[in-house]
């Protein structure tokens, strides 16, 4: 392979700052990565649309708040001069978060926390998670507008959700129906769900077309601190159940969605129906804090039969362990299919490594919920 060969299968990158400090640093980081290409820089969010449409980037880093022309203001008048995938940079602030999950919502595959000028090292400490970020993001672009999922409160129309008395195929096979199989237990249901990039958007879509009763849900969603809260409170203000950030000692409980905060590990303890959260500080755990192994293999130790995995869009492979351990329990797992996933990572090994039961579209994620909802205790 000659080197123009190479330089042309690289991933084009634009960066977008109003800090020249910040721009530098992150064009000197990404250029030490040799699948990457930096193909230009901008100072705020016009000139990063001009630039977009000129260059034709893969994948644009944009800062969230910048005078003028925001992040969140650019986001859309970029997806519109080029399908971009779009990798927002933020400040580690609840504002920064609020638009951060806004702009996830309305198309932004992932984002990068910005580190304060204290801790520009940061950057370079977390040089291979962003170049991960941005190779994944490359190999999934965002779909074209108007495509997709309806908006949250829009009905959505799961295939094939009534199976009968045929025995449900397994993950892997051909039938493309929604097939929901719950091994008898005598305790009640609980679901747990792990989830990392496309997470943001794939929940905001899905969970508010979720209408009571439903079993208690635990998320891990990979997030650091601070946004974590600001994504449960999001998801609180369209869902029909309540959904927060966990805290210590918080009861597991039908109708409540806990999300694991940024941070900490998350995990249950008890004997249903008298189960309740544990947070704690351990090291990370398949590279992630919270981890979803963690909460899937508490969950599996506590629910046993009962107990429900469900594994979704992410980069990694955390995850795929603790589906195993849920299958070894007697529970059940499902895990998000290739074609519905902005990233088909953690889902995707832990199917390969036979940690997943069945296999769902998130466009099947509601009728799932409901038909594990008719079947729990």
């Amino acid at each position: 392979m000659t080197t123009s060969d190479r330089q042309s299968e690289r991933v084009r990158v634009l960066i977008v700052d109003d800090s020249a400090l910040m721009r530098k640093l992150l064009a000197d980081v990404l250029r030490t990565a040799p699948e990457i290409e930096v193909v230009g820089v901008a100072r705020d969010g016009a000139e990063a649309v001009e630039k977009t449409a000129q260059l034709k980037p893969d994948v644009v880093t944009l800062d969230v708040e910048m005078p003028g022309v925001s992040g969140l203001d650019a986001l859309p008048l970029i997806q519109t001069s080029h399908n971009a995938a779009v990798i927002m940079v933020s400040a580690f602030t609840q504002e920064g978060a609020d638009i951060t999950l806004a702009a996830l919502e309305r198309g932004a595959i992932d984002f990068f926390p910005k580190p304060e000028r204290h801790q520009l090292a940061h950057v370079r400490e977390s040089r291979d998670i962003l170049v991960a970020k941005i190779l994944a993001a490359a190999q999934h672009r965002p779909p074209s507008q108007g495509a997709g999922l309806a908006a949250p409160g829009a009905q959505i129309r799961a295939r094939h959700t009534h199976v009968p008395h045929p025995a449900p195929s397994r993950a892997g096979d051909s039938d493309a129906g929604l097939h929901v199989e719950v091994p008898e237990s005598r305790s009640p249901l609980c679901i747990a769900i792990g989830i990392s990039t496309g997470g943001p958007q794939a929940l905001g879509q899905v969970l508010p077309l979720m209408s009571g009763p439903v079993p208690p849900i635990l998320i891990v969603q990979h997030m650091p601190a601070h946004f974590t809260a600001v994504f449960a409170e999001r998801l609180n203000r369209t869902c029909s159940v309540a959904v927060k950030e966990a805290e210590e000692g918080d009861r597991v409980t039908p109708n409540r969605v806990l999300v694991a905060p940024g941070g900490r590990h998350m995990a249950v303890t008890g004997h249903p129906p008298n189960v309740r959260i544990v947070l704690s500080n351990g090291a990370p755990v398949s590279s992630h804090r919270p981890s979803v192994d963690v909460l899937f293999h508490s969950v599996a130790r506590v629910y046993q039969s009962a107990a429900v995995g469900i594994i979704m869009t992410g980069m990694g492979r955390d995850g795929a362990i603790g589906c195993k351990a849920i299958i070894a329990a007697g529970g059940t797992t499902y895990g998000q299919d290739e074609a519905s996933s902005v990233v088909y990572g953690m889902n995707k090994a832990a199917f390969l490594e036979g940690g997943v039961s069945f296999q769902f579209s998130l466009e099947q994620f509601p009728a799932l919920i409901k038909r594990l909802s008719q079947t729990a205790v």
